[in-house]
């Protein structure tokens, strides 16, 4: 797997990095990759290949580029990728994995291109265009651990998106994540979720609820005073009639 490549350039950041000033900054990290991907490979390597980058052309880099995410690099069946706001990355992660359900839907089981994604927030370093840093593995270590079209997202993440998507999260509570010092609290994205607006205020009336009438009483009462009034029968039985 990429990440696991990404932990033998971990150790020469404090080398090659060492002579010049570092360049860093705190990003969203969002790493995906596809569940099951040998397994595709090796029951149709064309067909498998094909159908991953149609995705990729149709679906998923319209998505990033539209939350404003930049792909730092991609691998057979990983994607590293880069988002300036954890909101923007959670929003791409959820519209991703929801359209992938719906291009899935028809398509069996075991045939089924599913990502599994991680989003954590961390400080990263830029080298020549790659990102380096434990906020990278992190990322990494959470799309290990996340369903097959699943998200999971750090705590660190969570705190920024909370609130401010309109998804359900499940805490999922510490991760032990491989190479990562501490255990790591996580979230896990429910499955099923979609960004979705809040709807408009049905006003049409239902078989249920028929239109309103006018109270019928009340009307023949006004227009029985209206006729008393204007043509003085209050003996005529007009008022006999009620």
């Amino acid at each position: 797997m990429w990440f696991d490549r990404r932990e033998r350039f971990s150790g020469l950041e404090g080398s090659h990095l060492s002579g010049n000033r570092v360049e860093r900054r705190l990003a969203a990290i969002l790493a995906a990759d596809i569940a099951g991907y040998s397994r595709l490979m090796g029951g149709d390597e064309e067909g498998t290949l094909a159908r991953l980058k149609a995705f990729r052309k149709a679906l998923v880099d319209p998505k990033v580029a539209e939350h404003r995410g930049r792909i730092v690099k991609t691998t057979g069946d990983g994607m590293l990728v880069e988002f300036a706001s954890a909101v923007d990355a959670a929003r791409c992660a959820v519209e991703v994995q929801h359209d992938m359900a719906n291009q899935n839907a028809n398509t069996p089981q075991d045939r089924r291109i599913e990502f599994r994604i991680g989003i954590h927030v961390g400080d990263i370093i830029i080298d020549e265009g790659d990102i380096f840093g434990d906020g990278v593995n992190i990322a990494a270590r959470l799309e290990g651990i996340a369903k097959p079209g699943g998200i999971c997202i750090s705590d660190d993440a969570y705190r920024q998106v909370r609130g401010k998507i309109d998804i359900v999260y499940d805490d999922i509570g510490p991760q032990a994540l491989k190479n990562i010092a501490e255990p790591m609290r996580a979230w896990s994205v429910q499955s099923g979720n979609k960004l979705a607006s809040t709807p408009a205020a049905n006003t049409s009336p239902t078989p249920d609820q028929p239109l309103p009438l006018p109270d019928e009483f009340f009307y023949r009462m006004i227009h029985c005073l209206a006729a008393m009034e204007s043509a003085k029968l209050c003996g005529t039985g007009i008022v006999d009639r009620f």
